[in-house]
């Protein structure tokens, strides 16, 4: 059965919607991070600040301390991910009897178990990105790992004999890098959610992207962290 006659024009519609707001966003935010003050842009400053104190510092274990952290968050969503994942592949191979439960649920749309599939399938694509966002911010983190173990020692930077700042520089890009990457999975299940309005109605699966948006808008551009961060 062709796929463009089991959705309706206003399911096409809250989808095209949702997938035009979600690239939308995702371009403003990488613009505006260059421009205004985001939460990402601000921690970039702090992230610079601690890999120049690192060009100080001799042996640097607690930057290495700093470095495990950081990738233990990317680490756990991506292994997450997986369990999201498989349980959704479940789901999918049990669609009838799945759609015979919701069926129950009030407000819920009554659709036939192919279109039931469908969205499943949105969840699985938009979690199978996720988990290559996740897992390319983890790799990134052990990319910054080389760089501090491969930093130059501190009377190297004192003598003139290496550039401070271009050294700090550089790691920092590299660690605001992975932290991109993890924003960029960490913004697929936040529409991942919205995905979930779908299988009430396209009405509610518009709002919740707009929810979703303008979620996302305030905690990176107008949140309380934000503003603790820029008093420095």
């Amino acid at each position: 059965m062709n796929i463009f006659s089991l959705l309706s024009v206003f399911d096409w519609l809250a989808l095209a919607w949702f997938a035009i707001a979600w690239a939308a966003y995702a371009g403003y935010a990488r613009r505006a991070n260059a421009s205004e003050e985001s939460l990402l842009q601000v921690t970039n400053r702090y992230r610079f600040e601690w890999l120049k104190q690192a060009t100080a510092r001799d042996p640097r274990m607690i930057d290495a301390v700093i470095t495990q952290t950081l990738s233990t968050t990317p680490s756990f969503f991506c292994s997450t991910t997986i369990l999201v994942i498989g349980g959704l592949l479940a789901v999918l191979g049990t669609s009838d009897k799945a759609v015979e439960l919701v069926r129950d649920i009030p407000f819920v749309a009554r659709t036939s178990a192919l279109i039931f599939d469908v969205k499943l399938m949105t969840l699985v694509v938009i979690f199978v990105y996720a988990f290559f966002r996740f897992s390319w911010s983890m790799r990134q983190y052990t990319f910054v790992a080389l760089v501090i173990g491969g930093m130059p020692p501190p009377e190297a930077f004192e003598s003139g004999e290496q550039d401070r700042e271009a050294f700090a520089e550089r790691a920092a890009r590299l660690v605001a890098l992975a932290v991109e990457s993890f924003n960029d999975g960490l913004r697929a299940y936040y529409f991942a959610f919205a995905v979930v309005g779908w299988f009430v109605s396209p009405i509610v699966f518009c709002l919740a992207t707009a929810a979703v948006l303008m979620t996302l808008y305030r905690r990176e551009f107008k949140s309380d962290v934000l503003a603790v961060l820029q008093n420095d």
